[in-house]
Order: structure tokens, then sequence, then C-alpha cells
């Protein structure tokens, strides 16, 4: 495959947009949920620290996810915490011993996946499929979109609108390292960035985020001509005077809006940075790690 043919990220971003305008993420209601366990690995822990960061719900990950049912033994005994929620976009690997580790611990689980004939989906007592996009692999926008989109109601057209009409720094080009401030209540985004980071730039360019809170614990002592700092609203503080660009978002943007926005600004960084993803993916997906219990590489595009 010509690596000039996969897409940057803000295109995935703008395709994934278009897709969820006209096939709609099934309506999630997550109030239905009291108290559950909810555990992912990578992006989807992240994604389910953004879904349930305005109710209660104890959050873990594949390392720490026994430990967590170990732990609350007896409010699972007392039902008091009675479900389990498995984020899993492929529906296999680390999700096939979660639903299974949830069920033997007595909790009914719910998995949330895009693959309604996955391991984990036979498995699991309730599952929601999620529609998605082929992407290039590790971009996993449609996939978490969607999540993401169907438990705070979102309008994709509304984001996707928003964001043909932003205009760029004009001097995007010149810098070689980029921050992005985000607001509070947003903070469980700035971790999807960071990933974005490894994956697209690895040590070539620096991409850092933080919420606005995190952003006054002295991550800004040092700064640079050389870095851009980006903030979604009003910035006082945080890297030169001359090296901030404030974007106004609107006063009803949601979790899904500052995931699209800020995964679109990325790609434009991308798009403007040498091709480091587009060029080593490839040996990546053939010589680096397999997923776990299998010998298979990873696809370079995901279905």
């Amino acid at each position: 495959m010509n690596y000039n043919n996969l897409p940057n990220l803000d295109e995935t971003v703008t395709r994934a947009l278009d897709f969820f305008i006209k096939n709609k993420p099934p309506r999630l209601n997550l109030k239905t949920f009291s108290l559950p366990l909810v555990v992912g690995s990578g992006n989807a822990y992240n994604t389910a620290q953004i879904i349930f960061s305005g109710q209660p719900a104890i959050i873990g990950n594949e390392s720490n996810f026994k430990k967590i049912l170990s732990g609350y033994k007896k409010l699972i005994k007392n039902k008091i915490i009675d479900r389990a929620i498995i984020i899993s976009a492929s529906g296999e690997k680390d999700s096939v011993w979660e639903v299974n580790s949830a069920k033997k611990s007595g909790l009914k689980t719910t998995l949330l996946t895009c693959q309604a004939e996955s391991t984990a989906a036979k498995l699991a007592d309730q599952v929601i499929v999620y529609k998605k996009l082929p992407e290039p692999y590790t971009y996993n926008v449609s996939t978490y979109l969607g999540i993401i989109l169907s438990a705070n109601h979102e309008e994709a057209r509304g984001i996707r609108e928003y964001i043909s009409k932003l205009k760029l720094a004009k001097d995007l080009k010149k810098y070689t390292s980029y921050s992005f401030i985000l607001p509070d209540e947003f903070s469980a985004v700035a971790p999807m960035l960071e990933i974005k980071r490894n994956e697209l730039f690895g040590p070539y360019v620096s991409l850092r985020a933080f919420s606005f809170g995190e952003a006054r614990h002295a991550k800004f002592v040092n700064n640079s001509d050389k870095e851009l700092v980006i903030s979604f609203g009003e910035n006082k503080y945080f890297g030169k005077s001359e090296n901030r660009w404030e974007i106004k978002i609107p006063k009803n943007a949601g979790s899904s809006f500052i995931m699209a926005l800020s995964y679109y600004l990325v790609g434009k960084i991308q798009s403007i940075k040498p091709a480091y993803f587009k060029k080593n993916i490839a040996t990546f997906c053939k010589n680096g790690p397999k997923a776990y219990g299998s010998n298979k590489p990873f696809s370079i595009i995901v279905e």
C-alpha cells in the first residue's frame, strides 16, 4: 500500500462526522446504570472516563480490573453493584476475559462494541453495537466518537458545521511544539491527545494536552518561541502571549465536540509535518507486537 493514500487524522474526523450525520449512533441512557464497574483499555478507558464523568461509576482498565472485582466483592454480593460495562471496539483481546471475570463475580455484563459477532459479544448478557468506518490502525476515531455521541446525545451535524468554518492559525507550520488547553470539564480528553502524540509523532514532534486546572500546576514554567498553545477558551497565563491561539467554542459544546475538534487540529498538525506515521505504520504492523493470543499482524486499515 502506498502510504500517501492513508488519510490524516483530520480527514478521518470529518469522514466520521459525515458518517454519523447519516448513521446516528444508538441512544445510550447511562442513567439506567447505577454505580456500574466500567472497564476498557487504552482509549476505551478514556472513553469510559468521558461518558461517566457526570455520574457515579467505578472505572478500571485491563491492569486493575481483577483487583477492582476483588475489592468491591461485598458490594457486588449485596447487589449494590450489579453490572459491569465493558468497552471494546473489537470485542476481542482483554474484553473476553473481562466479560468472563465479571460474570464469575456475579455481575450482569453490558458490552459496548463495534463487532456484533466478536467473542466478547457472544459472552456478554447485553451487547450494544456501534457502526464505524474503516480507518488506519490506531486512529479509532469513529469507534469511540460513536460511543461518546450516543452517551451525551450531541449532534454530529453541528460539530461538522463548526469545524468546516474554523480558520486555522496562519503560522501553524512554524512551530515544533504544540500544547492543548481544554476546559476542566473535558479533562478526560487530554489523555486521548497524548496517545495520538505517541502514535502519530513519537519523538519527532512535541504535543501536550492539559485541562486549564492541570496547566496551572507548573506545566508552563519553561516557554519557547517554537511552542503554540491552543486553548479552547481564553488563555491568560500559558505559553508566550504571542504564541497563544484562543479558540472560542460554543457554550453547549460537549465531549464529542471537544474530542472531534482536538483530533481535527492534531490532524492538521500531522498534515504539515513529515509523514512519520504513514511511513512507519506498515513496518510496525508487520514486525511489531501482535494481538494477545494471535500471531497474525495487525492490518494497516482496520475494517
